[in-house]
């Protein structure tokens, strides 16, 4: 059986593979920053790590080509830790057990770590080649793009020489990105006192699973469900019929992907537990057929269970259940510039109710900072007439597309001349760290491009092999035209 490193091209298979190898949750990067620090510095290059842990490595343009712009090759070093929920698997010790499946790559009931492994081991097959042929560059690693984009807003000045900066963080091959989304959050918190289990009611345990999830920008405008959403629908009828009381609830736990799994420990009358049965089948039913074609493995379950400590006060709960159904999620808007490009949206990606404490969490995403602006108000104001602590953070602005850019039209001409067509124009609805690099360096030419991947962020995550190989020539093939630098 064939393994990624039997793979072409052997110099970008090898270096994700060892990626592979090296625990880098988001906010956990502490072994891949060191590891990448003695990657240039065994290189012989230069290599600095900023006081984030970003990692720089700057290596001289081959003989020849020393006249050319100063390219920054960027890639970030984290990635999302996602699991199905039947694998035992610790994202902190445990390597990437990946797959060589037909023409895709994918991991073992895990994440990949594709997104953004790829465009890492190809800004380090750059570094590494002695056979290149390119002017000075730069390759920037950033830290914790996935759960705050830390390593971008904390890059300073003056760090790098840079005109030009490639991104290879974009998902499909073929297309050049020229903007992106920005982003806000949104946390509700409240706090509660619990109250003593009612006699005569039988714990039930609610399981809401076998989503497809996903990336929160990339993934939602597919019609996928959202598993918070599923569950306080039903718990809202089934409070309102039945009497349901609510002892907890959790769903979700990471703010960028869309929630596959969310459950609920409950209290129902003893005297409803036929009709609170029926009920979910009921549901489970109803919920298939409207997400037949997006949601076939949907599974939405109950079962009996121990007693849980307390439950939360019939008022609180009345309140939590139509916050979290009322809350907006999914696509808001889409654009009236760019056919096809969602304008504004927004995911509850996390919902913990548990304890004492209520929490809530959203990411809201816009092209246009207004309605990103507006958008997460509308989010906040739903929680904050339950009376909740609401705090919007981690804003970070968009990426404007200029369709004047020089290394878009380098760009556009090599990949023509390479692959005979010409490669569609677009901006991405997700986070791309280009709006933050560009404030930092406002004067750096921007464009992002990468290989095919498809479901980032949930354990499906793939990568097509075919598309990794053209995405490598394509580089190669950029860095070869890069212009001169401009004199006088």
């Amino acid at each position: 059986m064939s393994t990624i490193k039997d793979l072409q091209p052997k110099e970008i298979w090898n270096n994700f593979h060892a990626l592979t190898q090296i625990p880098r949750p988001s906010k956990k990067e502490a072994g891949i920053i060191q590891y990448m620090k003695k990657f240039g510095e065994d290189l012989g290059l230069e290599t600095t790590v900023d006081d984030v842990g970003n990692v720089i490595i700057k290596k001289p343009a081959t003989p020849g080509m020393e006249d050319r712009k100063t390219v920054v090759l960027q890639a970030h070093l984290d990635m999302v830790p996602q699991k199905n929920s039947d694998k035992t698997f610790d994202f902190e010790k445990d390597p990437i057990v990946t797959l060589v499946d037909g023409d895709w790559v994918k991991a073992d009931g895990t994440t990949l770590g594709s997104d953004n492994g790829i465009g890492v081991a190809a800004a380090m097959a750059v570094l590494q080649s002695d056979s290149l042929k390119h002017g000075p560059v730069e390759a920037l690693f950033t830290v914790d793009e996935e759960t705050g984009m830390t390593g971008a807003f904390g890059l300073k000045p003056g760090l790098l020489d840079g005109e030009i900066l490639i991104n290879m963080d974009s998902e499909d091959e073929g297309e050049l990105y020229v903007g992106c989304a920005g982003g806000i959050d949104i946390s509700a918190t409240k706090k509660y006192k619990e109250k003593e289990v009612p006699e005569g009611h039988t714990a039930y345990a609610l399981h809401v699973k076998g989503l497809k999830g996903g990336h929160s920008g990339l993934d939602i405008d597919k019609g996928r469900a959202n598993a918070n959403k599923l569950l306080f629908r039903f718990l809202m009828q089934a409070e309102s019929d039945l009497q349901v009381r609510l002892a907890e609830a959790m769903g979700g736990d990471l703010r960028n992907a869309i929630p596959r799994e969310s459950k609920a420990t409950v209290l129902v009358p003893d005297n409803n537990k036929k009709a609170f049965n029926g009920m979910v089948d009921s549901y489970r039913e109803m919920y298939r057929k409207e997400f037949a074609e997006t949601e076939p493995d949907l599974g939405f379950s109950c079962g009996e269970t121990g007693q849980p400590g307390g439950v939360i006060g019939k008022k609180e709960q009345y309140r939590f259940i139509r916050a979290i159904f009322a809350c907006p999620n999914g696509v808001q808007r889409m654009s009236a510039a760019m056919e096809g490009l969602i304008e504004t949206s927004t995911n509850l990606s996390v919902v913990k109710i548990s304890g004492g404490t209520f929490q809530a969490l959203s990411l809201t995403r816009s092209s246009v900072d207004s309605a990103k602006e507006a958008t997460a108000w509308k989010v906040a104001a739903v929680f904050q007439l339950m009376k909740a602590d609401v705090e919007l953070s981690g804003d970070y602005p968009g990426w404007k597309p200029n369709m004047d850019s020089d290394i878009l039209k380098v760009c556009q001409q090599v990949y023509h001349d390479r692959f005979g067509k010409v490669p569609e124009i677009k901006a991405i609805h997700a986070g791309l760290e280009c709006g933050l690099l560009g404030g930092v360096y406002p004067k750096l030419d921007m464009i992002s491009f990468g290989p095919t991947i498809r479901s980032p962020h949930s354990p499906d995550e793939k990568v097509n092999i075919s598309t990794v190989k053209k995405f490598w020539e394509f580089l190669v093939a950029i860095l070869e035209s890069i212009p001169e630098k401009q004199t006088g």
